[in-house]
């Protein structure tokens, strides 16, 4: 069965350096003229930097989601250490805003950390009363093809609440998109999902619905339920 979505629609992202120091100038230019979200690389920082924390507060406060490149980061600098799943911890500070983020790639290589990681938070939002920040998945190729079971395995069999925080994507580029390549992680992660007893609702949540309410757009509340200490 054809794994299908929604129909096309424009969602713009600001990309952001929250070191810069009109960054909150920013955040609320972005805001004003329409973004849907802030994008953040931390290729020189570590995404507990309080000069960054502090940006992400007003992120949250403007209640607009963030996307974090995480895991390996291929642009020939010393970088990929600022973007272990682990580091993004930092980020449980920003409490009882309503902080809404994503962590790309599955944090390949770092896959299974990235599951323990998000294991955390929804055991923080259990402890908080549901004030803690909440974390997405991006499936945004980074694996590559001979990595992708492997990878998505243990994200959906680890028992943990996944189903309404993964979303799609693809990376590619809007001028020149390449939608053949788009397809094609579209139907190998179909027949994973497909072999993992993931049905078509659940890809649908996947392809468009849970990237609808990442982005606020839909007005289904999800009741989330983290994993006690002895059931991690």
């Amino acid at each position: 069965m054809p794994w299908t979505g929604s129909s096309a629609e424009i969602h713009p992202f600001y990309w952001i350096d929250p070191l810069e120091r009109d960054a909150p100038r920013q955040i609320d230019a972005a805001v004003e003229h329409g973004v849907a979200g802030f994008k953040v690389i931390c290729d020189h920082y570590s995404p507990g930097d309080a000069r960054a924390l502090r940006v992400f507060r007003r992120i949250a406060a403007k209640r607009k989601p963030v996307l974090f490149h995480s895991g390996i980061l291929w642009d020939g600098k010393d970088s990929s250490r600022y973007n272990r799943p682990a580091l993004f911890e930092a980020l449980l500070d920003v409490e009882g805003l309503g902080l809404v983020f994503s962590l790309a790639h599955i944090s390949w290589p770092w896959c299974d950390e990235l599951v323990a990681v998000y294991g955390k938070f929804l055991n923080a939002v259990e402890r908080s009363s549901g004030s803690a920040p909440e974390m997405y998945v991006d499936l945004t190729p980074g694996t590559p093809p001979i990595y992708r079971k492997d990878a998505l395995i243990p994200l959906i069999n680890v028992g943990y609440d996944v189903e309404n925080n993964l979303v799609f994507g693809t990376d590619c580029e809007t001028v020149s998109y390449n939608s053949a390549w788009a397809r094609e992680w579209i139907e190998r992660d179909a027949s994973i999902l497909d072999g993992l007893g993931q049905g078509q609702e659940k890809r649908e949540k996947i392809l468009s619905r849970n990237l609808e309410r990442f982005l606020g757009l839909a007005g289904e509340k999800v009741a989330r339920h983290g994993p006690r200490p002895a059931q991690s």
